[in-house]
């Protein structure tokens, strides 16, 4: 089905197999820095392939680690680095992007003394007592539950349309609509978490598809303290905190599932990440998978927004759902994406081949992928979120990655929460957020599906 998928592990083993010198990078960003080692020849025969594989890995170890300065000691490094992240380079969309969210310019620098490592993670203890407020704000839809010691008590979803939006009364009506209605099956509220696609600092949703319809200067004007605003009114001043969906993911892992070294996956609009690590900690890493690359076939699927071939988001989503199933002769039917996932949903329910397929289809995919997940963050364990992973088709996607992934010889476990929390999961997780995020998550940025 479709055009052959090339894992990107494939290539980096190839090419650090016969690699006779390497080189560091120092990835850095505000309250962190992590180096990077490159793989590389001193044969010149080999410089097109060297630099083709290093703006790959740093790419990759940007949008899964965050930063906006690269440094290396090495000069040929430095100027693809330089040619590729000048404000017309092949990564102007990577640049704009993280010099924007972290509030300081894009820099590429020659040091021949790097910077040292350093990290500041959170601790995902749980504590699940009293009265809790959990919402999740998707591209598609909007979930929001009311738990009780630990217990969920009430669980909603609703189809709303955020990205054509250009009124941030639209959003901001639809986030107290869900306080709103979990408040109702609560005798209080004792804290509040919010689970959303996006950037999100100190509560600041940073950057997200949800307000791409909003206006820039309308949004710094009036979105940034939107999330605190919904909370006070409908709440009062309650505890509360927010993170991206990823986070999340992990979260619920960390929380129900009692895993360590655990990647949580969000398979919805678009893919979100997070990692919990062996000591039970949420890292400052960005985490957005979406941008990753993870097929680096050249005839890959082109990402519209920032115009990358074979990055997460294509595959790992709804959209990649559809566009297996057009690829393998369905037409979905509905007005937007989320509506036409159902379709394909109900076919696969029905017994229907081609969308069985396209669900088993994605998860060989995954399963191809999840090795070069595994060998960028550690994890053991990876937990499965959102409406792609629901139904039928869902259990088909599960089963194909799992023998995909035996077959990598890779050793991980593929977990799914039960079927009826796996869309309304990451709410109920979000609840807990206000107790297991200390203040040091509110001041590192955190990102999700974008």
């Amino acid at each position: 089905m479709g055009t052959e998928f090339r894992p990107i592990i494939d290539l980096v083993r190839r090419h650090e197999a016969t690699a006779d010198r390497w080189v560091t990078v120092a990835v850095a960003r505000p309250g962190g820095c992590e180096h990077l080692s490159l793989g590389l020849h001193r044969d010149e025969a080999m410089a097109a392939a060297d630099e083709e594989y290093a703006l790959l890995l740093v790419k990759t170890a940007l949008w899964l680690r965050g930063g906006c300065t690269l440094l290396t000691a090495d000069e040929a490094v430095y100027r693809w680095l330089q040619r590729a992240y000048a404000p017309t380079g092949a990564r102007a969309f990577d640049r704009a992007f993280l010099s924007g969210i972290y509030r300081s310019p894009f820099q590429v620098e020659r040091r021949q003394t790097l910077p040292p490592e350093r990290e500041t993670p959170a601790s995902a203890a749980a504590r699940t007592e009293g009265c809790r407020i959990g919402i999740d704000l998707g591209g598609s839809d909007r979930k929001a539950a009311a738990v009780i010691d630990g217990e969920t008590v009430y669980t909603e979803e609703v189809v709303w349309q955020p990205k054509t939006a250009s009124d941030l009364r639209y959003h901001y009506e639809g986030i107290t609509a869900a306080l709103r209605s979990a408040k109702a099956y609560l005798p209080r509220v004792d804290s509040v978490g919010i689970s959303t696609a996006g950037v999100v600092i100190d509560g600041e949703i940073r950057r997200s598809s949800l307000f791409v319809g909003v206006e820039q200067a309308t949004y710094d004007r009036l979105g940034r303290d939107l999330l605190a605003r919904a909370v006070r009114e409908i709440c009062g001043n309650v505890p509360w905190a927010a993170s991206n969906d990823g986070d999340v993911a992990a979260l619920a892992g960390a929380v129900s599932l009692g895993r360590r070294k655990l990647l949580g996956i969000a398979l919805g609009t678009s893919e979100a990440g997070g990692y919990v690590d062996g000591s039970g900690r949420i890292t400052g890493r960005l985490h957005e998978l979406a941008f990753l690359p993870v097929d680096v076939n050249p005839l890959a699927p082109v990402d519209p927004w920032s115009g990358d071939r074979g990055v997460g988001e294509r595959y790992f989503s709804q959209e990649g759902v559809l566009r297996l199933a057009g690829q393998n002769g369905l037409a979905p039917e509905g007005e937007t994406p989320a509506e036409k996932l159902h379709w394909v949903q109900d076919r696969a329910r029905a017994g229907e081949s081609r969308a069985i397929a396209a669900f088993s289809e994605l998860g060989r995919l995954l399963g191809l992928t999840l090795p070069w997940y595994q060998r960028l963050t550690g994890c053991e364990s990876v937990l499965l979120l959102g409406r792609v992973v629901d139904g039928v088709g869902g259990e088909c996607l599960v089963d194909s990655c799992r023998a995909a992934l035996e077959s990598t010889g890779a050793a991980m476990e593929i977990l799914l929460p039960e079927a009826s929390q796996r869309r309304v999961g990451q709410a109920a997780a979000a609840a807990f957020l206000n107790s297991t995020l200390n203040s040091t998550l509110n001041s590192t940025l955190k990102a999700g599906a974008i």
